[in-house]
């Protein structure tokens, strides 16, 4: 029972796969129920929050936003160490094939597995971010984008947990756990007050690194494409797509932020 359940059809080249034994009873993973009444509670939370916060004060939050962001990068910083290989796993077997290690009991591979529900986790943690945007009545920074992202990052993780929590699935979660390392260190330092602004600098770069994070990706999923990889062509397939969405908004995001608003600042 701890091997994958795999079954191959020849007639399209995908390969299908059922749910995982590892992780199939695992919290929140048992059932798309818990996740879908989390997205559909978000989703209200969008709707209804700004409205509900219209007559009432902004929040600060400084101490909890501190701590909220240093919480998120001590987490990321952990997932980032496991899934670069901290117990083992076999990196660079796991970035080009469905390592041996995802379809046996090995340690590596329960402690991958394990790490990978973690990072589905956090997705769900991190949907606080929209909930502290409400409580501080910045509603200019819930755009189509923050939802967007924040809300479908539940469904594909769900879906890589339950079905392939490991091999070719690290690679996604190892880059943006890297991101996220400065990411939440921005925003805690930016928490900290107007007297940090000033070192704040360098939050296009930031943007930069996301969008790098977007090209790695896109490029190591139609690479498996095109080879003999055992890792499922339809997650392959989802996940090109699906980072061809997020690269396409950032780059709006960021044309509209620093190409276009520096230009109309200048001009």
């Amino acid at each position: 029972r701890f091997v994958m359940d795999l079954v191959t059809d020849t007639s399209c080249g995908f390969v299908f796969c059922f749910s995982d034994p590892r992780t199939d009873q695992w919290p929140l993973v048992y059932s798309p129920l818990p996740v879908t009444l989390v997205f559909t509670s978000y989703l209200f939370l969008v709707a209804l929050g700004p409205s509900c916060m219209r007559q009432r004060r902004r929040l600060e939050l400084r101490a909890l936003l501190l701590t909220y962001n240093m919480a998120m990068v001590a987490l990321s910083s952990y997932m980032f160490y496991e899934m670069l290989g901290g117990q083992g796993y076999n990196m660079v077997e796991n970035v080009l094939i469905l390592g041996k290690a995802l379809t046996t009991m090995s340690c590596a591979a329960q402690q991958m597995a394990r790490v990978c529900w973690w990072f589905f986790f956090s997705k769900v943690i991190e949907l606080l971010d929209t909930v502290f945007l409400i409580l501080r009545k910045k509603q200019e920074q819930m755009t189509f984008l923050h939802v967007y992202h924040h809300g479908s990052m539940l469904f594909s993780w769900w879906s890589g947990v339950k079905y392939v929590p490991g091999g070719q699935a690290f690679f996604v979660g190892m880059l943006n756990s890297f991101v996220h390392i400065f990411m939440y260190g921005y925003y805690a330092l930016a928490s900290l007050g107007p007297r940090m602004h000033q070192h704040l600098w360098w939050k296009r770069y930031l943007t930069i690194l996301q969008l790098c994070q977007f090209v790695a990706i896109a490029t190591h999923s139609s690479y498996n494409l095109f080879t003999e990889c055992p890792f499922p062509d339809g997650f392959n397939t989802a996940v090109f797509l699906y980072i061809l969405s997020l690269l396409a908004l950032f780059l709006r995001f960021y044309y509209r932020t620093y190409v276009r608003g520096k230009t109309e600042s200048t001009a």
